[in-house]
This record gives structure tokens, C-alpha cells and sequence, in this order.
């Protein structure tokens, strides 16, 4: 029997729902669900011009991938009724629903990996709910302590120290213990989902040009350094710290197998500027298999037809794959 993933379509404004009705228009080698309003998804085919057959499943899951052209979705209804473009507080617990259900099939076993579409973080804090990313949810739903942010694309890796944070916070964040557990997860899960023995991780400084010296703050000295060398001494292969202006050279392209960077808009801008549509958000570190597309709600695209699912397809194969290598090596084990 294929794995079977949970997809939830993320705000039901944006684009999530095109995407996710684009890309059933194609067979996949894996089993995928939407968890949606499958009022919703029916309205948006019909936006669309999709010549879409969805099938509501409440139970039993088929053993095959779904045909081309046919979307299976397990019901959870919106909180209101939804246009495309119109954010609605209302619908914020359903979005958090959605999620919800799908790491309770995960954690049951009845997926065997989950991918996410776009939230809009803003409105479901507007609706009075504290949330800050899928990331972060993620891990405070499975009980995890420390969990990583990778983005991946064909030709670059990179992970963050710290994740939606502002610019301010960040230095006060990041310590020793904290950038150990970081590079622990990333090596571990490079070697579990990717197949690479020995990871090369490059490691960026936090300050500009990795702190000239001591010159231009500290945290390299007293904190990124010493980690860097307690690792080296357990085998790990790690560069670093370094500039994150000259971080992504050609050589380190071609050397690094991940690169690791202290903040958000630190490493992503790289990734994003190179490969955004076509990278995988990541959350390693879980007890599940989790991938996102790269890019956000794209509010005034949606209902449009002219939103790209690329991503979307992309999460889906790293989904598969890291839930197939998952599988083998507990059957191994």
C-alpha cells in the first residue's frame, strides 16, 4: 500500500485551495486527502474551470492513489461562508481544525505524512488565537520540544537557529544550548530523510561578517564558536561560523549539503531569490513527516487560475519520499 498524505488547504481566501484542486488535476504516485470543506472545494473547481470529481471520504481510506482529475477530501466545515481574496476571522478555527485533524492521522498512523498550504497568520491572530507559524504549532501539538526550519530546493538547503521572530529578539534567543539541539536535529534528519552519511553543515554567523574579530558583537566568540567545536569533536563536519554575505558562494554550493543560518530573513532571502515557487518548507525534528510549499496566502490570486501549484508539487514528492525512507529504516530497524 502507497503512503497516504494529509494535505489542508491553509486559509481558505488564498490560494491554498487552487493549488491543492490544480494538483489533483494530475496523478500522483502517493495517496493524497484534502482535510476541507468540500463545499468550498467544489465552489473553488467551479471558479476555476476545473473539470473536478471530488469524493467525500469519512472512513475508509483506497488502497491507490486517486485518478487524475479526482480529489478526495475528508470533511471539516468552515466557520463562514468564504470568497476568495476576503479574509474572515470566522474561518480561523477551521484553518486550525484542519491542521488539527491531520497530525491526529498522522500520530495515529492513518497518514503517513502531512503537507501544508498557506495560513495567513495575521487574521487567525485577529480572531483571538495566539499563533505564530505552522512551525511552531506543529511542535506544541506533538509535544516536541525543539523542532527545526528547513527550506529545500534542487539546488540549496537552509535551516534557521530561530524561526518567526522579530529582528530585535533574536540575539537574545540564541545560546548554546539551543544551537546544539539545532544542528543536532538538522545532521540527524539530513541522514534519516536525505541519505547523507556525513553531512557538511555551513554555519553563518550572526553579526556582519561573523562578528570581525569580536569587533562587531560577541555571539560568534562566546557562544557559536565553542558549539561549533563540540561537535567537530563528535564527528560532526561543520564550517563556520561564516559571513552571510559571502556564506553562498559558488565553492560552498558545491562542498555545503546545508546551510545554517541564525534567523529568518537571513538565509531564506538566498533560497527564496533562486528557487521561490519551486522550494519545500520543512519541519524537521517532529515525530511526523511534515512539508509546505514556500510562499504565502497570494490573497489577490485566488479563484484566479493564475496561482502556480509547483511548490505544492514539490511538497508532495519530499513528503513521499521522506515518509517512504521513514517507513524503511523503521522496517530495518
Amino acid at each position: 500500500m502507497t503512503p497516504c498524505l494529509a494535505i489542508t488547504p491553509g486559509e481558505p481566501a488564498g490560494i491554498g485551495p487552487d493549488i491543492v484542486l490544480q494538483s489533483a488535476m494530475q496523478a500522483h504516485a502517493v495517496r493524497t486527502l484534502a482535510i476541507a470543506d468540500p463545499t468550498l472545494m467544489r465552489e473553488r473547481a467551479r471558479q476555476l474551470g476545473l473539470a473536478l470529481r471530488i469524493v467525500e471520504l469519512d472512513s475508509e481510506i483506497p488502497s491507490r492513489p486517486a485518478p487524475a482529475g479526482e480529489l478526495w477530501v475528508r470533511p471539516s466545515p468552515l466557520g463562514a461562508s468564504c470568497q476568495p481574496g476576503q479574509l474572515n476571522p470566522a474561518n480561523s478555527r477551521y484553518v486550525l481544525q484542519t491542521l488539527d485533524l491531520a497530525i491526529e492521522g498522522c500520530q495515529a498512523g492513518t497518514y503517513q505524512g502531512m503537507v501544508t498550504a498557506p495560513v495567513h497568520k495575521a487574521v487567525i491572530n485577529d480572531a483571538g488565537i495566539p499563533f505564530t507559524g505552522h512551525t511552531e504549532y506543529l511542535a506544541a501539538k506533538t509535544g516536541t520540544p525543539r523542532v527545526v526550519m528547513m527550506l529545500a530546493s534542487s539546488k540549496l538547503r537552509v535551516a534557521l537557529v530561530t524561526t518567526h521572530l522579530p529582528l530585535r529578539a533574536v540575539s537574545d534567543s540564541i545560546n548554546s544550548t539551543l544551537l546544539r539541539q539545532t544542528i543536532d536535529i538538522l545532521r540527524h534528519d539530513l541522514q534519516r530523510f536525505f541519505a547523507i552519511r556525513q553531512p557538511h553543515i555551513a554555519v553563518l554567523g550572526l553579526n556582519p561578517h561573523a562578528g570581525e574579530g569580536g569587533h562587531l558583537g560577541r555571539e560568534e566568540i562566546e557562544i557559536i564558536e565553542p558549539v561549533l567545536d563540540a561537535c567537530r569533536k563528535r564527528g560532526y563536519q561543520l564550517s563556520g561560523p561564516l559571513p552571510a554575505d559571502t556564506a553562498f558562494s559558488p565553492q560552498n554550493l558545491e562542498r555545503v549539503d546545508a546551510f545554517l543560518a541564525m534567523y529568518h530573513d537571513q538565509g531564506l532571502p538566498v533560497l527564496k531569490s533562486s528557487s521561490f515557487g519551486g522550494a519545500v518548507n520543512l519541519t524537521l525534528g517532529l515525530p511526523i513527516v511534515r512539508t509546505s510549499v514556500d510562499h504565502g496566502t497570494a490573497l489577490e490570486l485566488a479563484g484566479s487560475g493564475r496561482a502556480s501549484n509547483a511548490s505544492l508539487l514539490q511538497a508532495i514528492d519530499m513528503a513521499a519520499a521522506m515518509a517512504t525512507s521513514r517507513s524503511s529504516k523503521t522496517a530495518s530497524a
